[in-house]
């Protein structure tokens, strides 16, 4: 199952997922259809704010997230990024998902006193209680990909700071780096499939190709 295959890195893993013959199935949760078609792809428009029973899977991608500045308030933001990510995972879990992944961001920390990370952090501790057999959860640093084409808006500050990040890449820590979307997707598909017990988080340096 594979929930915000509508943003960047979401639809870079369910491309990947539909090309990976491991899956014979695919099962995409979303607030809308998408307009793509596939013998493996199963479409569920659902309500986040009053998920139904979800279809019963093996394995669990979850990618939705805001901005604060998108979701309008601290608590916008916080009812997508934490309620309906841990719901959802909580949702997967009791219809038989031993496997998640998750993308959360570099420095997420329950105990922050920046709000962006502290509540990261805290969907990250929550999600690590529910008792998945494998919990693998992607830190990426500033995500490269093309917005537009999603019909999500420009972010000014990301677009510079991308150019700059490039041209001071030699530089700059591979934590720090920015990353393609399409690397993230593959990492977390990758260590969701190798199945490693307990919680493992990727950060961005070891998502970054050789």
């Amino acid at each position: 199952m594979v929930a915000g295959a509508t943003g960047l890195v979401g639809r870079e893993i369910l491309a990947a997922l539909l090309a990976d013959k491991t899956y014979t199935s695919v099962h995409c949760v979303g607030r809308r259809t998408l307009p793509l078609q596939h013998p493996k792809l199963v479409q569920h428009v659902v309500d986040f704010k009053a998920l139904p029973a979800l279809p019963r899977v093996d394995d669990c991608f979850i990618a939705l997230g805001t901005t604060i500045k998108v979701a309008g308030s601290q608590a916008a933001f916080r009812a997508v990024d934490f309620d309906t990510v841990v719901a959802l995972a909580r949702a997967a879990h009791a219809q038989g998902a031993t496997k998640l992944g998750v993308i959360s961001a570099m420095g997420a920390d329950a105990r922050s006193p920046v709000f962006y990370n502290r509540v990261k952090g805290e969907m990250e501790a929550a999600l690590a209680s529910l008792g998945f057999d494998s919990l693998v959860i992607a830190r990426p640093s500033m995500l490269a990909g093309h917005r537009e084409a999603l019909d999500q808006p420009v972010r000014n500050g990301e677009r510079i700071a991308l150019v700059v990040t490039r041209w001071f890449k030699p530089v700059i820590p591979a934590n720090y780096r920015s990353i393609q979307a399409g690397d993230v997707a593959r990492a977390l598909v990758h260590a969701v499939k190798a199945s490693a017990p307990g919680v493992q988080r990727l950060l961005s340096g070891a998502m970054q190709p050789a």
